[in-house]
């Protein structure tokens, strides 16, 4: 299969899902005027998010500019599975899409809550209480799937271990300013995926 079409496929996948984090995400800094803590996770938190993920977004587009600068990672996988990437990615660009219309405002940069957040239980929250960590390493997995390069999978998996850690304060933070309703969201959902019922 020509590399070319992967790449095209790639790139418009890529920008597509990224095209709606920012848009979603800038109208919610606009609706609460941007008040929000940057510095809820601490120093080494945010260093660790931030190195990881200037990593994790430059290697998507170094190999979309050229390919052979990514090949010392590259995998040699069957284009069957690259085009299981390809279809994983374009339901990772829907689950994108459905969690910032399910979470509007409420979304943000750090595990600190608005002050004006509501706690969302609709939409895809109604599984599951962090999804964009799930879509969101799903979506640069895919990516390194149809990139046939196991460094950006590597990285998909070390930017989910990375919110996976954080995810406890994130959720102390909720349950401090939710109470008794964010614990009780719990016992119905899952963190990561949805929760299995007995």
């Amino acid at each position: 299969m020509n590399e070319n079409i992967f790449r095209i496929l790639a790139a418009l996948i890529l920008f597509s899902g990224t095209g709606i984090s920012i848009y979603f995400r800038s109208k919610a800094d606009r609706a609460s005027g941007g008040s929000i803590s940057r510095s809820a996770d601490g120093n080494l938190m945010m260093t660790v998010i931030r190195l990881v993920g200037l990593v994790l977004w430059l290697s998507p587009l170094v190999y979309l500019v050229h390919p052979a600068w990514m090949s010392w990672s590259k995998i040699g996988l069957p284009d069957w599975i690259r085009w299981l990437g390809v279809g994983i990615g374009i339901l990772c660009v829907l689950g994108i899409y459905w969690l910032f219309i399910s979470i509007g405002s409420g979304i943000t940069p750090t595990s600190a809550t608005r002050k004006e957040h509501k706690l969302v239980t609709s939409g895809i929250y109604r599984w599951v209480r962090h999804p964009l960590y799930t879509v969101g390493s799903s979506f640069i997995g895919a990516f390194g799937l149809m990139a046939d390069n196991w460094f950006i999978i590597m990285m998909a998996a070390l930017a989910f271990i990375a919110m996976a850690v954080r995810t406890p304060k994130e959720e102390a933070n909720l349950i401090a300013k939710f109470g008794d309703e964010y614990r009780n969201y719990m016992k119905t959902t899952g963190a990561f995926l949805p929760k299995l019922k007995p």
